[in-house]
């Protein structure tokens, strides 16, 4: 592995370093990214390293236990393995994840391919809207959300987080991955199970009696 780093440019060295950084940090790489100042497309420099020195990263990885995936049709190389570090988010962070999904979803269905852009208060605004966000957030919740989304390739902003006010433009890339433990798929399989056997227990409740109180005397006089 030493020999074929020392047989590339400085430079080409140097590039495919921070990439291999890059996916352990973001644990994918995508084909295309938008200029944060101007949200327009271009190609990823990563990506083409990608592309170049597959096998060596390939290699690479697999001594740390990791794998390296291609998925042409999404145009992304993701990071899989054992040796990906995990990340928990928070329950409000989920929220906003789900609600930028929406919007997504809305946008592509209505306005096409270039109305993927949002902001603070059109998210506000969905929040409400579907009552996945009741409550007022505040500035550290949103901060934690936005530079997870972020870091991950979810989303990129024109500036610095710490920037983001109402209606600075939030452009929404089409890809999310997310990579749950089967576990923990299970354990909310089982959750939302629980809950739809109460709620449906507690309809055929309340049918029943209202059956039972508007039940008609059809024979008034059998006395």
């Amino acid at each position: 592995m030493v020999s074929y780093l020392e047989e590339l440019t400085v430079t080409e060295a140097e590039n495919l370093k921070k990439t291999i950084r890059d996916l352990f940090r973001q644990t994918c790489i995508l084909q295309v990214k938008y200029d944060p100042v101007t949200l327009t497309p271009r190609d990823n420099p990563r990506y083409e390293i990608c592309m170049r020195h597959r096998g060596f990263i390939e290699d690479y990885l697999s001594v740390l236990g990791c794998e390296l995936k291609h998925d042409p049709q999404e145009h992304i190389f993701r990071l899989e393995g054992e040796g990906v570090a995990t990340e928990r988010m928070s329950m409000t962070t989920t929220l906003l994840v789900l609600l930028l999904k929406l919007i997504y979803r809305d946008k592509i269905l209505g306005e096409g391919l270039n109305a993927t852009v949002t902001n603070l208060a059109e998210i506000r605004e969905y929040g409400k809207n579907t009552n996945l966000i009741a409550r007022k957030l505040t500035a550290a919740e949103w901060k934690e959300a936005l530079y997870l989304m972020r870091m991950h390739q979810m989303i990129d902003l024109p500036g610095a987080v710490r920037d983001v006010e109402g209606h600075t433009p939030i452009y929404i890339y089409g890809t999310v991955n997310l990579y749950c433990r089967s576990a923990d798929i299970r354990d909310l399989v089982e959750k939302y199970r629980e809950e739809l056997q109460d709620e449906y227990s507690a309809e055929s409740t309340e049918e029943e009696e209202d059956f039972e109180t508007g039940e008609e005397d059809i024979y008034p006089d059998a006395d």
